[in-house]
C-alpha cells in the first residue's frame, strides 16, 4: 500500500470524505478551517486513492481526525494502517500520545488499535461520539 502526506488539503481526501462522510453517513458540515493547518494522509491501492486522515496539533495535543475508506476497501485492515502511519508521524514530530473523536459506533475499532475512552459522548450533527487516545510506545 503506498501512501502520501500533504501540507494541503488533496483533492483525493476531499472526494473519499465527500463520499464517506457526506454521501454515506450525512455528515453536512464536513470541511472545515482546520483542513488548512492539517497535515494530511492519503492511502493507495496501486494508484487509486482509497482512504484517507488529517492530523494536527491543538493544545499541545496531536489530534488525528477525518479518518476514512472507501466501502469497498474497508475489509482490507485500511484503518489500522492509517492509524499506524499517523501514529508514527505524530511520535516522530515528539508527540508521546494521539487523541482522536470517535463516533461512538466505530470504538471498538479504534479500542482494538490501542485507544481508551475518556470524557462523555457526545453529539456531532447528531451521531454520538466519545474522545479516545493512545499512549504511542
Amino acid at each position: 500500500m503506498k501512501y502520501k502526506f500533504y501540507e494541503v488539503l488533496p483533492q483525493e481526501a476531499v472526494d473519499i470524505r465527500q463520499k464517506v462522510f457526506v454521501e454515506e453517513q450525512g455528515f453536512e458540515n464536513e470541511f472545515d478551517d482546520i483542513d488548512d493547518r492539517a497535515l494530511h494522509l492519503v492511502i493507495f491501492k496501486g494508484e487509486q486513492p482509497v482512504g484517507c486522515a488529517r492530523m494536527y496539533e491543538e493544545h499541545h495535543e496531536m489530534i488525528l481526525g477525518r479518518i476514512a475508506v472507501f466501502k469497498e476497501y474497508r475489509q482490507l485492515h485500511l484503518g489500522s494502517q492509517i492509524l499506524e502511519l499517523l501514529e508514527a508521524k505524530a511520535k516522530s514530530l515528539g508527540f508521546k500520545e494521539t487523541v482522536l473523536s470517535a463516533q461512538v459506533r466505530a470504538s471498538e475499532f479504534y479500542k482494538k488499535n490501542g485507544y481508551i475512552k475518556f470524557g462523555e459522548e457526545y453529539l456531532d450533527e447528531y451521531c454520538p461520539h466519545i474522545k479516545m487516545k493512545k499512549v504511542l510506545s
